[in-house]
């Protein structure tokens, strides 16, 4: 699930592939967001390789619409997952 909270995107709930469709749609209306798009992470619980490319997705996405991207709270077992496909480097905010 995804509130907004201000200029903040909050997201709670699993993050895996059985999800990850579901997420990609709720996020639709942030591609239309001015500004930086933040997005707290502290209420995502399951996670699986899904969760890393939808957040390289996101940060796709808000690169060719020249945005910064900036993930907050990220749970450790995704940046677990961030670190063994070693695409830190491509979520800078991380």
């Amino acid at each position: 699930m995804i509130v907004r909270n201000g200029s903040c995107f909050e997201f709670t709930g699993p993050l895996t592939i059985a999800t990850v469709s579901e997420w990609l749609r709720e996020s639709e209306p942030l591609y239309a967001e001015e500004g930086a798009w933040e997005l707290n992470l502290a209420g995502v619980e399951d996670v699986d390789s899904a969760a890393v490319s939808l957040l390289l997705e996101w940060a796709r996405h808000a690169a060719q619409c020249g945005h910064q991207l900036k993930l907050r709270n990220l749970p450790d077992n995704l940046q677990c997952l961030l670190k063994v496909y070693d695409v830190q480097a491509l979520l800078p905010s991380v």
